[in-house]
């Protein structure tokens, strides 16, 4: 069974990618990789965060990672740039700026997302120091009872003594 390096690995992953979009079988006859082992390494690149296709053929299928990925790279690319990029890979311009503007109004969902989770901690920790409080109470009267219980159990104790002795 051979061992392949990191580097071959990725090469070979890379044809699963944009521009060649080859299939994990059309890979495997091209390399001699068995499918399943394909199918080991894109799971574990998968794991790792790195962005690798699905079993979706389209871009429009990627999954989020993938297009994060193409909106990175095509970040500092102009007009002309981005055009050539996109012939290339087989994507539209429309598609990736449409993916970029979905980026972005991720990251304003997130900090609405945050703002909410703050304004959650802050009420729960208000819910949390009023049951705390609500405990204390109820451990006082709970101990009052059992001391009262105590002394009642005592003077009890000491009337039946006192009957007995007359």
């Amino acid at each position: 069974m051979p061992r392949y390096s990191e580097e071959r690995k990725q090469q070979i992953l890379n044809k699963l990618l944009p521009p060649s979009n080859l299939t994990v079988v059309e890979v495997a006859q091209q390399e001699g990789v068995s499918e399943q082992t394909l199918y080991n390494w894109r799971n574990k690149a998968k794991q790792e965060g790195r962005p690798v296709p699905g079993n979706k053929p389209t871009s429009e299928h990627w999954s989020a990672e993938a297009k994060f990925a193409t909106v990175l790279e095509t970040a500092s690319l102009n007009e002309a740039e981005l055009s050539e990029y996109c012939r290339k890979k087989g994507l539209y311009v429309e598609q990736v700026k449409a993916w970029k503007s979905d980026a972005l109004r991720g990251f304003q969902n997130s900090k609405e997302h945050e703002q909410e989770a703050k304004r959650q901690r802050q009420s729960d920790k208000k819910e949390i120091k009023q049951l705390k409080r609500e405990l204390r109470e109820k451990e006082k009267a709970l101990a009052e009872t059992a001391a009262l219980l105590v002394l009642r159990k005592k003077l009890n104790a000491l009337w039946e003594s006192d009957s007995e002795d007359d």
